[in-house]
């Protein structure tokens, strides 16, 4: 392979661990039959269409329809991330899931949580403005964050505060009296008949086939109408007038921005810490900022910059982000191929998900899950690598088998130990590791006679390596 091919396959298969969920070799073949730049614009236009249909995940995994429970609803959108055909269109609902971080003891409605998955996978590439709008009505966040408790006469500042401190500006760019501005404008805001829905979702009445849907409602006459200052803007301000503002802010653009580099280019320093800490990279946060206001906040086009920028393709970033465990277990899965088709197999398999640190819909805290480097501590590693290990080690998976056969039939016994290793590499979605890692594993290759126990065992120790718990 020509230098300049091993570059794009490099570049190619660091877009697809970042926008996706790695990639096979056959994957990257197929993305390089065009140019990095059509692959961008492939990934950015989202795909709702390959999804096999909530019906037939019913069929075969009837808990996971997304009507009954958060873990069978999360297994639904697992599902998802190991299926479609455009990998952004499941990272992104991923992305704001740990920035809008909303969890099942509080909301306790698993239909309401599935349903604000779909409401980010539909709304996440848009405008900020809409996707907040869209948020603020999301009926499992008005329960999260007790907007049904926010009336004109008795405000409850839990969403507002939460808006401006979590969702959009971060700490330091507004005023304890623009949170209570921000609350007030958002009374009324509420779901529909809120008594009788809470009591009968925590009776699970409406069992077997799920629990009723809250729904969102507007109430006129619980809204506080009066005129308001918010963020140095005075009016009669509802809720939409609140996101229009926040929106325009650059505060906004920079938090947004800094959660984008985070989560797509390298990690962060906790998010806590962003009003003390300069971001990694002030250049880069500069021209998504500026992206952000050329397109009128438009989150598509701040990642088509990101995506095309010098600082995405350096070697700088490169293996510089912690998978975090959906997205380690998703890349996983994808390339054992095991779920074909959905299987109630899944339920242990999303149990060592919960294992290894992140349980989907439910959140540590509200602030989201601690990411980067503390996603991984000696119980989660161990069972990283187990999980990995049981799924690509395995020759009676599809994927594996596929990987093994095809290596045997590239030159088998034949082949060099190195080469071996190179080829395992390639078909891992063009894993780079070190020196010392290579090392070991040309080592194990020369030791094993048997090519089938070979290929397993290599692919094995590179599930154990450092290199593949970074994207």
């Amino acid at each position: 392979m020509v230098v300049s091919d091993k570059q794009e396959y490099e570049l190619r298969a660091h877009l697809l661990r970042r926008a996706g969920f790695g990639s096979t070799k056959q994957e990257l073949q197929y993305y390089l039959r065009d140019s990095y730049e059509d692959t961008v614009e492939y990934l950015l236009t989202p795909n709702f269409d390959d999804w096999m249909g909530d019906h037939l995940v019913r069929r075969f995994d009837g808990e996971a329809s997304g009507m009954i429970n958060a873990p069978g609803a999360s297994r639904n959108w697992l599902y998802r991330m190991i299926s479609t055909a455009n990998p952004l269109t499941e990272k992104i609902p991923l992305f704001w899931h740990g920035i809008f971080a909303t969890g099942v003891p509080k909301v306790i409605n698993g239909r309401v949580l599935f349903d604000q998955i779909n409401m980010l996978r539909k709304y996440g590439t848009g405008k900020l403005d809409d996707l907040l709008l869209q948020l603020s009505q999301d009926p499992a966040m008005i329960v999260w964050l007790d907007n049904q408790e926010n009336h004109k006469d008795a405000m409850n500042e839990n969403w507002g505060r939460e808006l401006l401190e979590l969702f959009s500006m971060g700490v330091g760019n507004y005023t304890e009296e623009d949170v209570k501005e921000c609350a007030r404008a958002f009374t009324g805001w509420t779901i529909g008949n809120t008594e009788y829905m809470m009591v009968r979702a925590k009776r699970d009445s409406d069992w077997p086939y799920g629990r009723i849907a809250y729904h969102f409602e507007y109430r006129e006459d619980d809204h506080d109408a009066e005129e308001r200052t918010f963020l140095g803007q005075s009016g009669n301000f509802n809720g939409e007038d609140i996101i229009r503002i926040i929106c325009e802010q650059e505060s906004t653009a920079k938090f947004i921005s800094r959660h984008l580099y985070h989560f797509f280019v390298a990690d962060e320093a906790p998010v806590p810490s962003w009003g003390t800490v300069e971001p990694r990279d002030p250049k880069a946060i500069d021209q998504l900022v500026k992206a952000y206001f050329d397109s009128n906040h438009n989150i598509t086009e701040m990642l088509r910059v990101l995506f095309n920028s010098d600082f995405f393709k350096s070697q700088d970033v490169k293996y510089q982000k912690v998978k975090g465990p959906a997205e380690f277990a998703a890349t996983v899965l994808r390339l054992s191929g095991q779920f074909e088709i959905p299987d109630r197999e899944m339920i242990p398999k999303y149990q060592q998900i919960v294992w290894m640190g992140q349980e989907l819909s439910n959140p540590s805290s509200v602030e989201g899950w601690h990411e980067g480097k503390e996603w991984v501590d000696t119980g989660t590693l161990i069972e990283r690598i187990n999980f990995a290990s049981e799924q690509l080690g395995n020759y009676k998976n599809p994927g594996v088998e596929k990987i093994v056969d095809s290596l045997i039939l590239e030159g088998g016994e034949s082949i060099s130990a190195e080469e071996t290793v190179t080829k395992c590499l390639e078909h891992l979605g063009y894993l780079e590791v070190s020196r010392e890692t290579r090392d070991v594993l040309v080592e194990y290759a020369e030791e094993i006679n048997n090519p089938v126990t070979k290929i397993t065992g290599i692919i094995r120790l590179i599930t154990t390596s450092k290199e593949f718990q970074l994207a």
